[in-house]
């Protein structure tokens, strides 16, 4: 069910949530946290909220959607509140702010009596976000805050200056991305002959978040030297070389869904390692409201990679002699 309430207040909006709790049974128990969507209002909206709804359906939540207008019309809230099977496991409210309430300083206070009581606050901005997430409006009245550097209009600027705000609760979907291949890297690792990785070269599309926060992962987690190299084709991330005495760990993604691990002494094994969807990504983050430590050590470790210009090419799927 949509309820649309144009030119409304959150008096008014909280007044029907409560009605439409009462008398169609829309209840908010069970509800584990707030999340706040910040975000212009356009086509992205709705993508964003079909991933939110994917989302909680792991996690149950009050969904609500700061869609800004408009900045030079008059001042105007149209609120749209979605229940059943039009917001998931979720209920969600979509606020368009019009003229001044389009600006962050309204944003904070539109949103604060809409949270659940005694429950967590995570804000999520899908396209372009503050400078420093921690230190925004709606950013304070969060315990964790996600962003996408990849959804930038520069994805590069963006990922450099989520190392320049970063704080305790920050996260990106950039690093969530990568969940399956550190995964596989760890796994590899962690078998014998239990070597020192002596270079690692992570390939991965010119402009790629995810490629470049990788790589800083490892270059955080390793004493060795981590070089960062364009690919010739593919996208995102394509393949990650760690080399040590006995032969290299190899992890090889050409196509975008299909990888092949290979390890000295071992038949290389091919693994499903398809792109993930923003949904899935976004469950993942919701899963923990902790700081994410390692997160921020792949931050800092991006320091610490050398960023080379000359592209590499992928080797295919074929089994390696």
């Amino acid at each position: 069910m949509i309820v649309d309430l144009p030119s409304t207040n959150i008096s008014k909006v909280n007044k029907k949530l409560v009605q439409l709790r009462e008398s169609g049974g829309v209840l908010a128990l069970g509800r584990v946290l707030t999340l706040v969507i910040i975000t212009d209002d356009g086509a992205t909206t709705e993508d964003a909220i079909d991933a939110a709804n994917e989302a909680s359906r792991e996690h149950p939540c009050r969904v609500i959607v700061l869609a800004r207008g408009y900045r030079e019309a008059a001042p105007r809230l149209d609120a749209q509140i979605r229940v059943g099977g039009d917001a998931g496991a979720s209920e969600v409210i979509v606020l368009r702010g019009y003229g001044a309430l389009a600006d962050n300083g309204a944003a904070a206070g539109m949103v604060m009596p809409l949270l659940l009581p005694d429950a967590p606050v995570v804000a999520w901005w899908p396209g372009d976000a503050p400078d420093v997430p921690a230190e925004d409006e709606v950013g304070r009245l969060a315990q964790r805050r996600i962003t996408d550097a990849l959804a930038c209009a520069d994805p590069v600027a963006a990922l450099a200056q989520r190392r320049v705000g970063h704080r305790a609760g920050d996260t990106d979907l950039a690093w969530s991305r990568l969940t399956f291949w550190r995964a596989l890297l760890a796994t590899a690792m962690d078998a014998p002959p239990f070597e020192p990785i002596t270079h690692v070269t992570v390939v991965g599309e010119r402009v790629s978040p995810s490629a470049d926060l990788l790589a800083g992962w490892l270059a955080a987690r390793l004493d060795a030297a981590v070089e960062r190299r364009p690919a010739t084709t593919g996208k995102g991330m394509v393949s990650v070389r760690l080399e040590r005495a006995s032969g290299p760990i190899e992890l090889v993604r050409p196509d975008g869904r299909v990888g092949r691990l290979s390890q000295p002494g071992q038949p290389d094994r091919l693994v499903a390692l398809a792109r993930r969807e923003v949904r899935d990504c976004l469950a993942e983050e919701l899963r923990r409201l902790d700081p994410d430590e390692i997160y921020g050590a792949a931050l800092a470790g991006i320091g610490r990679v050398a960023d080379l210009d000359a592209p590499v090419s992928a080797p295919t799927l074929a089994t390696s002699s």
